[in-house]
């Protein structure tokens, strides 16, 4: 069962195979899970195990072969993919190298993710094997993947729609979740669940923070430590939909809110304000970055407040100053400044858009202006 019809999969392998003659491609190697899935559609969690590599080749004339571990050939037939090649693994001595020099065999250029955010899941003892004995040479094909994955189909966004409302809802539920005195990991243990009863498939991603005031690390792992009045709790989530993610947070005041966490959540608000209008075709990231950065006046501490969405948390580009991306109809971003209210003491804020042909869209339910009170 795929989650979309063939005729998507084949207008993105369409879309590539146009870029591919443009750049003087032969075929394209690839061997990540997002690149895998975007152009076959093999979704399965099996990924999270490191003992198998896993490859699909995209020719420029013609149709997908995936050269895969043979567990998961039932589940690739399943797909649109029809040349499908597979060995027993794990097999040390030969962990589909032989398929692969069979299958690229002619092709001159071949593209490999070698960019930004790449990476290359197969150990490197073998691909050395593959790179010695091929008879082509590896091209990095990394911008050709960017433009073909950074403007979503009309299918990925109605997934993309879906998965932020299911985010919303289940903030909506919040001041039902957390209260004075709960542990912080039974907050994120609750608001977990919330989620999978919004209708989320999982939630691989959640992460957050509550303080005095404001929070500072907001990567660790949850403590046990209970929420106190006086508290600003944030919580961060990554909940995904057949394979796509939303990615954005919410904060709250925990009984009681200080005139800075108030005065710091209103300027990230205005801040917000000030990307939507900024949000529009012809504009850049830097564009972006800059209306932002502005609003909280200047000197921004991180290196982005934002970035590219769907398939994975996060995705290219990078809503940053360095960053010259121009907005596309299409593109679904996350806008999320940052400011620092203290020594120690950070607030950050995040929504989910649209890029359209004029105002950009807002996939989740706005924020409140005004820092929400509960518990």
């Amino acid at each position: 069962m795929s989650d979309f019809p063939h005729s998507e999969f084949a207008a993105r392998l369409e879309r590539a195979q146009a870029l591919m003659g443009e750049q003087n491609l032969d075929a394209m190697l690839l061997t990540t899970e997002a690149e895998v899935r975007y152009f076959s559609g093999f979704r399965t969690l099996f990924w999270l195990s490191p003992t198998r590599p896993w490859f699909l080749i995209l020719p420029r004339e013609g149709e997908p072969i995936a050269v895969i571990p043979g567990i998961g050939a039932e589940l690739m037939r399943a797909t649109w993919v029809k040349d499908i090649r597979t060995w027993p693994s794990p097999h040390p001595d030969d962990e589909g190298v032989s398929l692969l020099l069979d299958a690229l065999n002619g092709a001159s250029r071949i593209g490999l993710p070698m960019g930004e955010e790449a990476s290359l899941r197969m150990p490197l003892r073998d691909f050395n094997r593959l790179q010695n004995q091929i008879d082509g040479v590896f091209c990095d094909c990394s911008d050709l993947i960017k433009s073909v994955r950074t403007v979503k189909s009309e299918a990925e966004i109605a997934i993309l729609r879906l998965i932020c409302g299911i985010g919303s809802d289940a903030f909506d539920r919040l001041p039902d979740i957390a209260a004075a005195g709960l542990p912080l990991a039974e907050v994120f243990g609750r608001f977990k669940i919330a989620l999978l009863e919004a209708g989320a498939d999982d939630v691989p991603y959640l992460v957050g923070g509550a303080g005095q005031g404001g929070y500072g690390d907001v990567i660790s792992p949850p403590s046990e430590s209970p929420l106190q009045a006086g508290d600003v709790l944030m919580l961060d989530t990554g909940s995904t939909l057949q394979g796509y993610f939303c990615d954005f947070d919410r904060n709250f005041a925990i009984g009681t809110a200080d005139t800075a966490a108030r005065d710091a959540h209103a300027k990230l608000w205005d801040a917000t304000e000030a990307g939507l209008e900024a949000a529009h075709p012809g504009s850049t990231c830097a564009d972006l970055f800059t209306a932002m950065n502005r609003e909280l006046g200047g000197g921004a501490g991180v290196g982005r407040f934002g970035h590219g969405l769907g398939m994975q948390l996060t995705e290219w580009p990078s809503i940053a100053a360095h960053d010259n991306t121009v907005m596309q109809p299409g593109m679904v971003m996350t806008l999320e400044p940052s400011i620092e209210i203290g020594p120690g003491k950070m607030m950050v804020h995040e929504e989910n858009i649209l890029i359209t042909d004029g105002a950009p869209e807002l996939l989740t339910k706005r924020a409140a202006q005004d820092l929400p009170v509960i518990g």
